[in-house]
């Protein structure tokens, strides 16, 4: 048979042409593969970066309240339940709250601290459940401090389930000494105070006892603690309030002489002590002079206009 060269042109045409399609596709599914898997690495970049527990963990790590509070945000959109995100956003939200100079905006952080906490400890697991209570108490612990409401019930409320689930945190006492003090139990707020002392001394936790004892009646021992702050305390703010309070202290114990004494000590040292003339205008109230004693409570209002005290005696001796 003669053999037909033109049929083998076809033939080899036809298997150049099947090798060049076979080459394009495998060019065109690498480079698709390519393109899916730069896609995929960007997303996964994107991710990480904006809303993953990852970044979320890295931003905590570096202290960066705003970035955790963006993070979980990110993945609270996607995941509202999530319990990781609730229990980081509440964290950073308390630390960005409470480092504004705004009160309206700390009042927003502080809320959506406790919100978010709230919800977290739901489904907290029991390993971590005693921090959320922590953090918890001390959202409702500063947001007393800054609210026309009382959430000091609340802030104790957390801190002692903190405490009873066995979180070890140095300020808990301090914490609890002043939200009692702030709903006038007294002895609770002692016994706090006494209880933070034996944790980390400071002449501002001397002070506070020193007015819960002097609430109570108990001058003597309030006495104690104000010596030791005017004795040795370095910082001239607090030795003026002590020396106030045990002019106070000395007022009601009848050593008119001492308490004139304390409150002199402190005009030397800031004549617009509107407390101090208050103090003074009671010594003269009870030695029966009047007339010094309002010339007293009025120099009181003109350096604070709303003083309580002072308006006080002013409307009863009008």
């Amino acid at each position: 048979m003669k053999h037909n060269i033109h049929d083998d042109t076809i033939f080899f045409k036809r298997k150049n042409k099947f090798v060049l399609n076979l080459i394009t596709i495998f060019g065109s599914v690498v480079v698709c593969v390519a393109v899916s898997f730069s896609v995929y690495y960007m997303i996964r970049k994107q991710i990480r970066s904006e809303s993953s527990v990852y970044t979320l963990f890295a931003r905590w790590k570096n202290y960066d309240y705003a970035g955790v509070y963006e993070t979980s945000k990110h993945i609270l959109d996607r995941k509202p339940f999530n319990n990781t995100a609730l229990t980081y956003h509440g964290y950073a939200s308390f630390y960005l709250g409470v480092s504004q100079l705004d009160t309206s905006a700390a009042q927003n952080y502080l809320d959506e601290s406790i919100n978010n906490l709230r919800l977290a400890l739901i489904e907290a697991k029991k390993s971590l459940k005693p921090q959320v209570e922590y953090m918890l108490g001390k959202a409702y612990f500063y947001k007393n401090t800054i609210s026309s409401y009382y959430y000091a019930d609340l802030a104790i409320k957390y801190l002692q389930m903190a405490k009873h689930d066995g979180y070890k945190a140095d300020d808990i006492p301090e914490y609890l000494g002043l939200s009692y003090a702030s709903l006038d139990m007294t002895m609770d707020s002692i016994s706090s105070f006494t209880e933070a002392l034996l944790v980390r001394e400071s002449d501002t936790l001397l002070l506070s006892i020193a007015e819960q004892y002097c609430k109570a009646g108990q001058n003597a021992a309030a006495e104690q603690y104000l010596f030791r702050i005017i004795n040795n305390c370095k910082d001239d703010t607090l030795v003026l309030k002590s020396r106030v309070l045990l002019g106070t202290i000395y007022t009601d114990e009848g050593k008119y002489s001492d308490a004139e004494q304390e409150y002199m000590a402190v005009l030397e040292k800031n004549e617009n002590s509107a407390d101090v003339y208050y103090g003074l205008g009671i010594i003269y109230e009870k030695q029966g002079d009047l007339v010094k004693a309002r010339s007293e409570w009025r120099k009181a209002l003109r350096i604070q206009v709303n003083h309580p005290g002072a308006l006080k005696k002013m409307a009863d001796y009008k």
